[in-house]
């Protein structure tokens, strides 16, 4: 019983890192995951780095993007598109002026 007693701080600081950390790091990974394979052609989006563009093309054998800029088309890797950038890029006009 006392072993049992010693083990129950260890299994509740695992279980508060559990769902604090890293159940929430999973559904952020599984939402990104849905994200880019929901990407298609003529999408706005903007990568982590910052750059803006639309969605000319894909390319299935280097598992990239290519994205139309003002400077021309650029090849992008598919994890490199920011989820949340290009949402908030694509949001109607209603909502960024309720923020």
């Amino acid at each position: 019983m006392e072993s049992l007693m010693g083990l129950w701080p260890f299994l509740a600081i695992f279980a508060v890192f559990y769902f604090f950390m890293i159940r929430p790091q999973m559904k952020r990974q599984k939402s990104e995951k849905n994200f880019a394979e929901e990407l298609k052609r003529g999408d706005k989006v903007v990568t982590k780095s910052g750059m803006h563009g639309k969605i000319a093309d894909f390319s299935e054998k280097l598992n990239a993007v290519i994205l139309e800029t003002g400077a021309g088309k650029i090849t992008f890797d598919k994890s490199s598109i920011s989820m949340e950038l290009s949402q908030a890029l694509n949001k109607p006009k209603d909502e960024k002026e309720k923020k």
